[in-house]
């Protein structure tokens, strides 16, 4: 018989990243710290195939899942259009969910997957994934007044999620980090992009003011010769580099009395991340603030976990999602104008 106090788990879409949940899922049921009741998706081949992997069953559809293995709480991993129509059903039927980003692919789908999770009472938390990456938790105790930020997020292409803009895709990972970072509503975007490869954008940079006076630049790619995830930023007397990858955080501090041309020109000097170029300095002080590495998709579906069993609300709620969702969309409505401006649209 089950243990009762397992959590019965499901994963909804097992495609590139459905089945790294699965294998998450997979992994903590060895552990006993739930139980993994089985995987759904539209293509019957890859469902059965995902679950023989893992030793669950194969659902054919989500009706069937919650007809004969109902479980308490499930990722969601299906195509971003259906992530409304698929999270409706499961909250309805009182099961707590994990939606992978973006949340929806509209403001209105966001709005009303946030009304059926209040109205049914369930934990609904968004599948931010950087959020969980250490280096990015590591950073958040340094956070003080950041001014300027320079975000690099670029991938080689792979035949995944063409069915949004790399803005939905990949730069809302960065979009999502930022706002939390910063806490100041967006005051002005502009944006440039291009598709290259897909008939969406796969190429984008975005200029970004903050309310605050923040201003943050950022870059994604799908179609780039090389893989880069990192997030700079400056703010009063220090310059701090995240990389998302190595989970490693660096930062260069001027010291109080360091406010001549040496401390600047080394702080400077500092943005090249290779201590052994920059002449030392006495009034820069370099520190590597203690990353505890965990993988970040672990780390979020474990603090999912916890919400469901303490009826806790999430670390990232879905209002966080639906915020990012707002600015990304934003800067897609930016690029689309901008192409028209520059009436690259006839030439696309």
């Amino acid at each position: 018989m089950a243990n009762p106090e397992k959590l019965r788990i499901a994963v909804i879409g097992v495609g590139a990243f459905g089945r790294n949940h699965a294998r998450v899922y997979h992994d903590l049921a060895k552990e006993g710290a739930v139980e993994f009741v089985g995987v759904v998706d539209s293509n019957s081949a890859r469902a059965v195939q995902v679950a023989a992997e893992f030793g669950v069953q194969a659902f054919a559809s989500l009706p069937e899942l919650l007809q004969r293995g109902k479980p308490q709480a499930a990722s969601v991993a299906v195509p971003t259009q259906a992530h409304l129509q698929v999270m409706r059903e499961l909250v309805q039927n009182g099961v707590d969910v994990l939606i992978e980003k973006p949340v929806a692919p509209t403001l209105a789908d966001a709005d009303e997957m946030l009304h059926l999770a209040q109205q049914h009472n369930r934990i609904a938390q968004a599948g931010q994934l950087e959020r969980f990456n250490p280096a990015v938790r590591a950073t958040l105790p340094l956070l003080t007044k950041p001014m300027f930020f320079e975000v690099h997020r670029l991938s080689v292409f792979t035949p995944r999620s063409l069915d949004v803009d790399v803005v939905l895709d990949l730069m809302i990972h960065d979009i999502d980090v930022v706002l939390s970072f910063v806490q100041s509503p967006v005051k002005e975007i502009r944006a440039v992009g291009l598709p290259i490869l897909t008939p969406k954008v796969d190429i984008a940079n975005v200029r970004m003011e903050f309310d605050s006076g923040c201003v943050a630049n950022f870059t994604a790619s799908r179609v780039s010769t090389e893989r880069v995830r990192k997030l700079r930023f400056f703010q009063p007397q220090q310059y701090i580099s995240l990389d998302y990858t190595r989970q490693d955080v660096v930062a260069f501090t001027v010291s109080n009395d360091g406010t001549g041309s040496g401390g600047l020109s080394g702080l400077l000097a500092a943005m090249g991340e290779d201590e052994s170029e920059h002449p030392s300095s006495p009034q820069i002080k370099i520190a590597k603030p203690e990353v505890v590495r965990e993988e970040p998709l672990r780390a979020e579906i474990c603090a999912f976990l916890h919400s469901v069993r303490t009826r806790s609300s999430p670390v990232v709620p879905l209002t966080d999602g639906r915020r990012a969702l707002a600015v990304a969309l934003e800067i897609l409505d930016v690029i689309r104008e901008h192409s028209r401006n520059v009436k690259l649209d006839k030439l696309l």
